[in-house]
């Protein structure tokens, strides 16, 4: 789990499933650890194939070494890797942490490194020693935020909680992509969805809010994100400043961890005006096309599907919702390292449903949602409105254990739209600007919807 954003904001969003959904950054339910036997503990790291066990040993010089000879021989691009860079960026990440703690070595240098796999491991692990837990903890960190790709990660599964989950409830926020601050994204920062009955519902904390600090911390310094304010949520309770859009009043609270009720994705839907059907789908869950696909039984003049916030979910989910609106179309290419890239196309077997399409985008939308708007986009099978998606969106991700009951989440193949565009990092822009804003949202109004419906 990544503590700091799931204690305080995107409570749900922030769940990391150690099985590896093939789109691994949208909502997934955690798995639950088991007894099972980790890795062995000199062997090399192994794909997982039982949730990681109730307890294990401590992160060592061993798992690190699992780590590193895992990236080389098991990411997508850990073949044409130079061998040099993973270990230079752990013990970069390893001295940093130690700096941090007052903790330096005197004698901890990186040593000369060939490119030869096996010797420069032997000679940074005799550099390491025993090597700090903490410290090698933060190496694997630094190893794999290296790689640069929004979809490898390292897990380090939570325990099982006690009776209901917790929360502040507050599990929507703008200018938020996953545990992060979007680069990208403008002030201010507001809430987007609160659950009823939550520690944030009953402090009356709105969708529409705007975050002006927490624990004195500002989301923005001037026009830029600031991304130390994530630091500022990693505490409980946290203190956070909100400003009412409608009113300008301007207030603190204290906001406690508490009981949190979590429901499952759901597709939701409603008529609007001329006939025309809104979905909300919040992600590409199992069964989410279907569902999508029973809203629009009735035969609506056209379809605006709302995937604003659709953190993403699983591939086959985005073939078969698209094939309800074109057959015979590639939606995107999986890539080989070296070879030919292998089509993905629309699932035929779903009958047409003949509709026009208005899609409404965000920087929420991520993943699956990215991989979604692109083949929308691409294959003219609809209009996209609201804002640029998020652009985080790589191949689908194989969980490997390491020896202290950690998961290496790695692709092993990398992700390219219809046109074989890189949609990674980029995202997909839309065809009409309708960003939502914190008045928008605390007045019920929705720019979007109505440039839909004008285009409609």
């Amino acid at each position: 789990m990544i503590r700091t954003l799931c204690a305080a904001v995107l409570v749900t969003a922030c769940s990391v499933s150690v099985t590896a959904p093939a789109f691994a950054s949208g909502p997934a339910p955690r798995a639950k650890p088991s007894s099972a036997p980790a890795a062995a503990p000199d062997g090399d790291c192994a794909p997982i194939t039982a949730p990681p066990p109730e307890s294990a040993p401590p992160t060592s010089v061993n798992t690190l070494r699992q780590a590193y000879f895992c990236v080389l021989d098991n990411y997508y691009g850990g073949p044409a890797m130079d061998s040099k860079e993973p270990l230079k960026n752990a013990l970069s990440a390893y001295t940093r942490d130690l700096v941090r703690r007052g903790a330096d070595r005197a004698d901890l240098r990186l040593p000369a490194l060939t490119g030869d796999r096996d010797s420069d491991w032997a000679a940074f692990a005799r550099v390491l020693g025993t090597g700090d837990p903490a410290a090698l903890r933060a190496a694997i960190t630094g190893m794999v935020a290296g790689l640069h790709d929004n979809h490898a990660r390292w897990v380090r599964p939570a325990p099982p909680s006690e009776g209901r989950p917790t929360g502040t409830g507050i599990v929507g926020a703008s200018a938020m992509q996953g545990p992060q601050l979007d680069p990208a994204a403008r002030p201010p920062l507001f809430i987007t969805r609160v659950l009823p009955g939550s520690p944030a519902a009953k402090a009356d904390i709105r969708p529409g809010d705007i975050v002006v600090k927490v624990n004195g911390v500002p989301p923005f310094v001037g026009d830029k994100v600031n991304q130390g304010f994530v630091d500022a949520l990693a505490v409980d309770p946290i203190r956070i400043t909100l400003k009412r859009p409608t009113t300008g009043r301007i207030r603190t609270v204290e906001l406690k961890e508490g009981p949190i009720t979590r429901q499952p994705p759901a597709v939701t839907s409603r008529t609007l005006p001329g006939g025309v059907a809104y979905v909300q789908l919040p992600g590409f869950h199992e069964g989410a096309a279907d569902q999508v696909i029973a809203k629009l039984g009735g035969k609506p003049k056209a379809v605006v599907l709302d995937l604003r916030g659709n953190g993403g979910g699983s591939p086959r989910e985005v073939r078969r919702l698209l094939g309800a609106f074109a057959h015979g179309k590639v939606t995107s290419y999986f890539c080989p390292l070296k070879g030919d890239c292998v089509p993905n196309r629309t699932d035929d077997s779903v009958p047409l449903l003949g509709l026009r399409l208005v899609v409404l985008t965000d920087r929420g939308c991520a993943s699956a949602c990215d991989d979604f708007s692109a083949a929308v986009k691409g294959n003219d099978l609809g209009t996209l409105v609201g804002t640029r998606t998020a652009g985080a969106v790589s191949g689908p991700a194989t969980g490997y254990l390491l020896d202290d009951g950690s998961v290496l989440l790695l692709p092993k193949v990398r992700h390219l739209g219809p046109d074989r565009e890189i949609i990674d990092t980029v995202g997909v822009p839309v065809d009409h600007y309708a960003p939502m804003t914190a008045l928008d949202l605390a007045t019920g109004r929705d720019p979007g919807v109505a440039k839909a419906l004008s285009i409609l």
